[in-house]
């Protein structure tokens, strides 16, 4: 399988080269369940203390698993989904971690947003250029 890693050049091709992703052959369910299982802990880790972290980099990266997964899943591989219930249930519980953190994030943007948009309308709002300040409101 071709990397593409032109594409999202803050992150490594591959992200480790030890456990599940490392020793199964390559189009295998199970190699593949790990190298999403790294890629969703590594973004959930640089959400959580990098402020520089590229999303738009890790998003091409997840989009490109779930493209992969989509294809294996099509195959009509013998291999059962039973024989993958472990793997599958951990990406399950890494996803929903992953999910949070994001969610944490984007919460932390919107009030961010809030207090520089509040604080860009009391700026403007001087009473310069109201209504009130012209004599056309009335009460």
């Amino acid at each position: 399988m071709q990397e593409y890693s032109e594409f999202t050049p803050g992150l490594p091709a591959r992200l480790s080269s030890s456990g599940p992703a490392a020793t199964a052959p390559a189009g295998n369910l199970a190699t593949l369940i790990g190298r999403i299982e790294e890629a969703i802990e590594a973004e959930t880790a640089a959400i959580r203390t990098d402020p520089g972290f590229d999303i738009k980099a890790s998003n091409a990266r997840k989009s490109r698993y779930l493209y992969e997964l989509n294809r294996v899943m099509k195959s009509g591989r013998p291999e059962s989904l039973a024989e993958h219930g472990a793997g599958l249930q951990r990406l399950r519980q890494k996803l929903a971690r992953n999910e949070a953190a994001i969610l944490a994030h984007l919460n932390a943007v919107t009030e961010v947003a809030n207090l520089l948009k509040d604080a860009i309308q009391n700026a403007e709002a001087d009473g310069t250029y109201s209504a009130g300040g012209f004599g056309w409101a009335q009460p």
